[in-house]
């Protein structure tokens, strides 16, 4: 798809502070795709560190790899859901984790929610995010 158009419209009520990394709200229209929580390790299922940015990236690049099997690109998403197990790790990393996010989903800011976890399945996990993308008609 070389098209360039606008897969989704951002949703913002007029009066409401202007929201920084992240939207409120967005509408689209096409394919749903709806991604499994993803973790900081590679497709071997290895933890290749302990990095909180760098799981951030690794998990990131794992869903654009699934989104990628549905034809879908990052712009495509519309909602991430992030469970971090350390809100102090989280904020003390926030460059590293921007960095990351940038690599992997440039200036693209989908409605999202994160939420601290007691814990996740895998020990070595720091975070984990799923993700909700449609793709247009």
């Amino acid at each position: 798809m070389s098209e360039q158009r606008t897969p989704h419209e951002v949703l913002h009520p007029a009066n409401w502070k202007k929201a920084s990394g992240y939207a409120n709200g967005m509408l689209a229209q096409g394919r749903t795709v709806w991604v499994g929580g993803q973790i900081g390790w590679n497709g071997d299922q290895v933890f290749e560190t302990s990095d909180f940015g760098e799981q951030t990236r690794q998990a990131l690049a794992n869903i654009v790899a699934v989104l990628h099997e549905a034809g879908g690109r990052p712009e495509h998403i519309v909602r991430l859901t992030w469970y971090v197990t350390d809100k102090q790790e989280y904020l003390a990393s926030l460059k590293g984790i921007g960095d990351a996010y940038r690599s992997v989903l440039g200036r693209h800011f989908p409605a999202m929610t994160m939420v601290q976890v007691a814990d996740l399945i895998e020990d070595e996990a720091k975070v984990e995010i799923e993700a909700t993308a449609v793709i247009p008609d």
